[in-house]
Formats: structure tokens, C-alpha cells, sequence
């Protein structure tokens, strides 16, 4: 089954504590049904100093579930992801606007 999310994605949380919150995809866990969007769901990641990094108190994104996640469309609201075919070619669509993604 083809990825309504995708890595590079912009995107707005619809549910949780970082509700309304904005950000891109970064990385997609398909398998766990989870993906990585910079600036939400931030952590606090104990790091111990070594050689090459500092180490401290390192604020890491973490997973978040996609069902809490919706693609942002061109007018900057979230909309639902669907797919046509053009030509040859399977593409995503916003149900909002109607524009390929």
C-alpha cells in the first residue's frame, strides 16, 4: 500500500500535547505506523560526554503516531490524503484543494 505521509512532508498535529503544532517529517517508521517531526514531541535525552560530542541534557524529537498527524495543504490547513491516477503515474492528492502533492 502506497505512504499518504511521506519524509519531507509538511504537516500539523491533530491530537496529543503538541496539538496545532507544525513541522516537517524528518523520518517514517512504517512498520510501527510512527514518524519523526522536527520541533514536536520533544524529549529531554541524558548524552554522556565522549571524545567527539558534548554531552548534557540533549532535546531529541521522538515518534509520534501518524494517525495523530494530517498533511498540511497550500492554504496552510490540514487535509486528507487521496489518490488518482494521471496518465501512467499514481499520485497523492489533498481532498481539500484537489492539487497533486
Amino acid at each position: 500500500m502506497a505512504a499518504k505521509l511521506k519524509k519531507g512532508d509538511k504537516v500539523v498535529v491533530l491530537a496529543g500535547k503538541d496539538k496545532g503544532k507544525q513541522g516537517e517529517i524528518t523520518a517514517v517508521f512504517p512498520q510501527e505506523n510512527k514518524a519523526v517531526v522536527d520541533g514536536v514531541n520533544i524529549a529531554i535525552r541524558h548524552q554522556r560526554q565522549t571524545q567527539n560530542s558534548q554531552g548534557g541534557r540533549i532535546p531529541k524529537a521522538m515518534p509520534i503516531d501518524l494517525s495523530n498527524l494530517a498533511l498540511m495543504d497550500k492554504n496552510g490547513k490540514a487535509t486528507r490524503v487521496g489518490f488518482r491516477m494521471e496518465g501512467d503515474k499514481k499520485v497523492r492528492f489533498a481532498k481539500t484543494t484537489g492539487d497533486a502533492i
